[in-house]
């Protein structure tokens, strides 16, 4: 499925790259061949609607191995330093990018050295973080941090009006999946 979908973008581009370079020249004369190239606007389109729905289907054949992901996550605990950085940026933090290079390059980061890190921020005082900032900040994880998104009308009728039918059903169930997910979270 998925040497599929890359043979289908590859003629897509290819045929997408010959319009973009024949369709804006004019060469003063009636030229027929514009009228042959234009027709030819929804070949492309069509190439990447089967590739897109190649990959949809190739993904849905793939098996996590939610275990693997879980370990690897739980021993790079660093990831979460760039959404720290994020929202000491967003408090409008003096030095935030210096302020986590110094508490986290070469070092090995850990739960236990992230839970430090914000226990430092909300004891400094020239720092000042509300307390709703020091909770957000303790809800991160790599596990939340990465590929999580949160379900909701506006992706399903996203979905609804711009997938194929196949396309569809998929981010449907997908979003299905994730709400029971968040419900057994709760």
């Amino acid at each position: 499925d998925f040497e599929n979908a890359e043979g289908n973008l590859g003629i897509a581009n290819a045929i997408l790259e010959h319009l973009s370079s024949k369709l804006p020249i004019s060469r003063l004369q009636r030229d027929l061949t514009d009228s042959t190239v234009s027709r030819n606007i929804g070949v492309p389109l069509g190439h990447t609607m089967l590739a897109l729905d190649s990959l949809l289907k190739g993904l849905g054949k793939l098996l996590l191995d939610e275990a693997a992901v879980s370990a690897d996550l739980n021993g790079h605990w660093e990831v979460t330093a760039e959404a720290i950085q994020t929202v000491l940026r967003r408090e409008q933090v003096d030095g935030a990018y210096e302020l986590l290079k110094e508490e986290t390059q070469g070092k090995a980061m850990t739960e236990e050295s992230v839970k430090r890190l914000i226990d430092k921020l909300e004891e400094d005082a020239t720092i000042k973080l509300e307390a709703d900032v020091i909770a957000s900040l303790r809800a991160i994880t790599p596990f939340n941090y990465i590929g999580f998104f949160q379900p909701g009308e506006e992706l399903e009728k996203w979905a609804e009006s711009r997938l194929s039918t196949r396309s569809r059903e998929r981010v449907l169930e997908a979003i299905a999946s994730q709400r029971k997910s968040l419900a057994g979270t709760q």
